[in-house]
């Protein structure tokens, strides 16, 4: 073998194995079981994704771009071609000045509620929400402010039950990050005085696998299914590699909690990828469920983190109930 078949040999070794280390798929399949290759340039860099599914087009936000500007968006009719930035001001749906903050932009979380489309987000380490008529932008505020609550809050997920009665989960950053309930005004204008309570904090091994001082839950995600609550969240630092996602089960908004004993669902020893976590659930446009997610720009590098997504569905345990199985082999990143 000459040395150019060699060298080759090797470096096709080497993708070989990367990829199946990384259990990321190179190619999606679509509605007729047909293999897309899927574009060779980098995957999107948003961390705390968000995809928002209206009028036949996907809609994906996060935290990333430049830096304390406010939140890019980008396109899709297939989960698989991605367009944009496409937000109203320069690629951004939310820029600053227009809503309350101007700085440290995360975690977004696009919903409907009475015919307007919202927006809730952290910034200056406050929790807001602006209204917009259209998943472009441009999100505002008629009165810049934060809402009402704990010192320092992150990461809100508005929630709004079969009963009508919105509720606000979210981090607050008190002796470490852990996860918060709160009812909201009808208006969505702040929560109700008196009505917030303790959800979730890292207490398992799962959750703080370097056995720090400030200990870390976060990402909150709600879905009811069946009449109960799942709550999904992540834990550990987003920096540590254990960062993974799990969740916990209860039969009122309020809890209380009871973790599963299938966590974490999703845990680099299951996909291959560090850092894994702080994403989204969404139904696509069949109805199934998919969860949009971050992960570690490499072995070596925590950023830019990059925006990957993966199948879900609820199935019947043994005692009847309904858990959440995640597909590990569905993982591929979000190219642009």
């Amino acid at each position: 073998m000459n040395t150019h078949s060699l060298k080759l040999g090797i470096l096709l070794s080497m993708l070989l194995l990367t990829t199946c280390n990384n259990k990321v798929k190179n190619e999606q399949i679509d509605d007729t079981g047909k293999e897309i290759a899927v574009s060779e340039s980098k995957p999107i860099e948003l961390a705390d994704p968000t995809i928002f599914y209206w009028d036949n087009t996907y809609y994906l936000y996060g935290t990333g771009g430049k830096k304390d500007h406010g939140f890019l968006v980008y396109t899709s009719t297939d989960l698989i071609n991605w367009e944009g930035p496409k937000g109203v001001n320069s690629g951004y749906a939310l820029v600053t000045g227009e809503s309350y903050g101007t700085k440290g932009f995360w975690a977004p979380q696009i919903f409907q509620y009475n015919d307007k489309l919202y927006m809730a987000y952290t910034a200056n380490e406050q929790i807001a929400i602006a209204e917009s008529d259209s998943p472009l932008g441009p999100f505002k505020q008629k009165t810049l402010a934060k809402l009402s609550g704990g010192e320092r809050q992150i990461d809100p997920y508005v929630f709004i039950d079969d009963d009508g009665k919105i509720f606000l989960y979210h981090v607050r950053l008190t002796e470490g990050n852990k996860l918060f309930v709160a009812e909201m005004k009808d208006d969505l204008s702040d929560i109700k005085p008196g009505t917030d309570k303790l959800c979730i904090e890292a207490e398992l091994p799962w959750e703080d696998t370097q056995n720090v001082e400030w200990k870390v839950t976060e990402g909150p995600t709600i879905l009811k299914q069946d009449g109960l609550y799942y709550f999904f969240y992540s834990a550990n630092d987003f920096r540590n590699i254990d960062y993974a996602v799990g969740y916990a089960v209860a039969d009122n908004p309020y809890g209380p909690w009871n973790k599963t004993d299938d966590n974490p669902i999703i845990h680099r020893s299951q996909i291959g990828l560090n850092g894994s976590g702080h994403g989204d659930f969404f139904k696509d446009k069949d109805g199934k469920w998919k969860y949009v997610f971050h992960v570690h720009a490499s072995d070596d590098n925590v950023s830019p983190r990059k925006t990957a997504i993966m199948n879900a569905e609820f199935v019947e345990d043994a005692s009847g109930h309904d858990k959440m199985v995640m597909d590990y082999e569905s993982v591929s990143y979000l190219y642009n």
